[in-house]
């Protein structure tokens, strides 16, 4: 008797559970609807903006950016995107190897030349751990990712990279390309490094008033800063489809706990029955 209590505890222990891991699955589905809408219409005019700058780019030659230029790197800084929550799989745990490896290729610069700005309490943590020196507190951002506060950002990278305070820039967050797949990217973001591929377009398909060099000086600002928003929102929604997952999961390996439990919980009542039909038979014959 104590131990079919015990699997009936159990099973209304995991029903419990079951219903928490259901409703976060739920939310986390909601939350990644609205999320992906986003990123499927800004993904596009990010790509398109950023291929138009490295077409101007490759097409003027002679036109200098301080934003392209290549130098020894010194100091670097590292902008990582994570979650400030867990459950959501390996989501924040990728992220932190490959900052880990991101700063190990970095080691002969010493630990106090590598400065990372964590955009996520998870990331934070991960950096503090490895005795990294974060910049500033982003946590109350990390799940509402804006435009204004990314602008901020990206214009304290660019004044940093202009004063020479910094050398080099580098993004680590989640593309995400299904519910199912959330695949880590390392980019660059500062120097501005010019495709290797051939543009399948030229300059010559597009009338620039007032002129080129006056169209990049805008251009290049702009394109930076919605590249780092655009990095924060498919982080955000890779990290919903990544907790969306672990819950479907969780909920799945619940359902099969209780199946294997129930079975086991009827089996042993049903051995209890017969022994006790046994236990009374065998009275009526003494």
């Amino acid at each position: 008797m104590a131990l079919l209590k015990e699997l009936k505890s159990r099973i209304q222990s995991i029903r419990s559970t079951q219903k928490i891991t259901s409703a976060m699955m739920m939310v986390s589905s909601a939350k990644l609807r609205k999320t992906q809408d986003i990123i499927q219409n800004l993904y596009p005019y990010e790509q398109k903006l950023s291929q138009l700058l490295h077409l101007f780019l490759s097409e003027e030659r002679e036109f200098v950016s301080p934003f392209t230029e290549q130098r020894a790197v010194q100091r670097v800084a590292i902008i990582a995107f994570s979650s400030n929550t867990s459950l959501a799989g390996r989501f924040n745990h990728n992220i932190a190897q490959k900052l880990g490896e991101v700063v190990k290729s970095y080691r002969s610069l010493g630990n106090d030349h590598v400065l990372v700005w964590p955009i996520g309490e998870k990331v934070s943590k991960a950096a503090l751990d490895m005795g990294l020196e974060i910049q500033g507190n982003y946590d109350d951002i990390s799940a509402k990712p804006t435009y204004e506060a990314m602008q901020h950002i990206a214009g304290e990278m660019m004044d940093l990279f202009l004063k020479g305070t910094i050398d080099r820039v580098e993004l680590i967050y989640h593309h995400f390309r299904n519910k199912s797949s959330q695949v880590v990217m390392h980019e660059t973001f500062l120097p501005i490094e010019l495709k290797v591929d051939k543009p399948t377009e030229t300059a010559l398909d597009y009338i620039v008033e007032p002129d080129t060099e006056t169209i990049l000086s805008l251009l290049i600002p702009k394109t930076l800063k919605l590249k780092l928003f655009t990095a924060h929102v498919d982080s955000v929604t890779s990290e919903h489809a990544a907790r969306m997952m672990a819950m479907q999961i969780a909920t799945d390996n619940a359902d099969d706990l209780i199946k294997d439990l129930t079975l086991e919980f009827n089996k042993i009542r049903q051995q209890s029955i017969t022994s006790e039909l046994l236990d009374i038979a065998g009275g009526s014959y003494s």
